[in-house]
């Protein structure tokens, strides 16, 4: 995370408080995400008030769509 100046990386899923999900700024749905992305690893950055229960189900939701691991980017790694 070193060297992100204070945003997200660029293949980052966001998750905004309200819970829905963006990537690269659109809005967007973990199935959308999953055919861009591919299989592997994926980011995602919660606004520190989204709903815990929501980034569980989102994780959850990725790691069955195939992601090999859902890596949580926090506001202090971003800084």
């Amino acid at each position: 995370t070193s060297g992100l100046e204070g945003r997200e990386p660029p293949d980052a899923l966001v998750l905004r408080e309200d819970g829905t999900l963006s990537f690269r700024g659109a809005p967007t749905d973990a199935q959308q995400y999953m055919t861009i992305h591919g299989e592997g690893p994926v980011r995602i950055v919660p606004d520190r008030n989204a709903s815990g229960l929501r980034l569980v189900e989102v994780s959850s939701t990725l790691r069955g769509l195939g992601a090999s691991s859902v890596i949580l980017v926090t506001e202090r790694a971003l800084q």
